[in-house]
């Protein structure tokens, strides 16, 4: 019995090869994204590992208190410098009608 060819399993005779799976570019666009996250995953794990972050010092509450209250020093002296200008350009701008 002769088969019919139309129906026949395999290629036909006009049909091209078929390329393997590496040879289409659509794969290797479907790999590149997971592939991408891996290696960004690997690079993350590399920081992370090579720059462990600092470790605090006992009393860091204590020196930020410290560091606060010299700051806040300062900024009085400098509002107590500044005393005698903001007196006279308040006066400055001050009507005449309320001046005592």
């Amino acid at each position: 019995m002769i088969a019919n060819p139309s129906t026949a399993p395999g290629p036909m005779p006009g049909d091209a090869p078929a390329r393997p799976w590496w040879k289409f570019g659509m794969v290797w666009m479907l790999i590149a994204g997971p592939a991408v996250v891996v290696v960004a995953g690997f690079v993350t794990l590399w920081l992370a590992v090579s720059r462990p972050d600092p470790v605090l010092s006992e009393d860091y509450y204590q020196r930020g208190l410290e560091i606060n209250q010299t700051l806040r020093a300062q900024q009085e002296a400098e509002a107590a410098a500044m005393t005698p200008a903001l007196k006279g350009r308040n006066h400055a701008a001050t009507p005449r009608e309320h001046r005592p």
